[in-house]
């Protein structure tokens, strides 16, 4: 393979990392809150239950492949892999930021801010502070409150949740579909 195609692959990746925070922000913002949709059920068990922080693999590897599939379509198979996979790496991201905002202490003054915006997102406003790994796009799409300060000093001390999260029991597919059973039917 050419240095070039190394390097258009590399970029590509790079753009799908970065790419994530938006698809992110689209997934919470839109896909789960402002619109009633297939996600809003599983992600409104995580407000009931915040301790199901991780999204089950039967839920994400089938957008994965159909994403991936229209990519390999539209770009070609390797761009399109090269595309997905810094996706997936964002999203890999994510779950392991948002799992640390709930289950660990923060370790610098940025993860303390943003696990200010995600608690004032489950104990103040559900309908903003959307961004878990950036408030960028609450910037750009106007969910960041005005009271955004006062929001964040309310949930600065609470704390963080003891015990174990759902990462074990996701990858049981029975207890996967039996989530998204309960989620539809409205349970916790």
């Amino acid at each position: 393979m050419e240095l070039g195609a190394i390097i258009g692959l590399v970029l590509l990746f790079g753009v799908g990392f970065a790419t994530w925070s938006f698809v992110e922000y689209g997934i919470h913002g839109l896909l789960s809150h402002r619109f009633d949709t297939f996600v809003s059920p599983l992600h409104w068990m995580h407000h009931r239950e915040p301790r199901a922080v991780f999204t089950a693999p039967l839920a994400w590897i089938p957008v994965t492949s159909l994403a991936y599939g229209f990519l390999a379509f539209a770009i070609g198979p390797v761009a399109g892999l090269a595309l997905i996979l810094g996706l997936l790496l964002g999203f890999a991201r994510y779950e392991y930021f948002h799992w640390r905002i709930h289950f660990r202490e923060p370790r610098t003054a940025r993860e303390r801010m943003l696990r200010s915006h995600h608690l004032a997102h489950h104990f103040r406003d559900p309908n903003a502070y959307c961004g878990v790994t950036t408030r960028i796009w609450d910037r750009v799409f106007r969910t960041l409150p005005s009271s955004w300060e006062e929001d964040y000093a309310h949930v600065a001390d609470r704390p963080r949740i003891e015990g174990p999260s759902n990462l074990r029991l996701i990858w049981n597919p029975r207890f996967a579909v039996e989530r998204m059973r309960t989620a539809r039917r409205g349970g916790g």
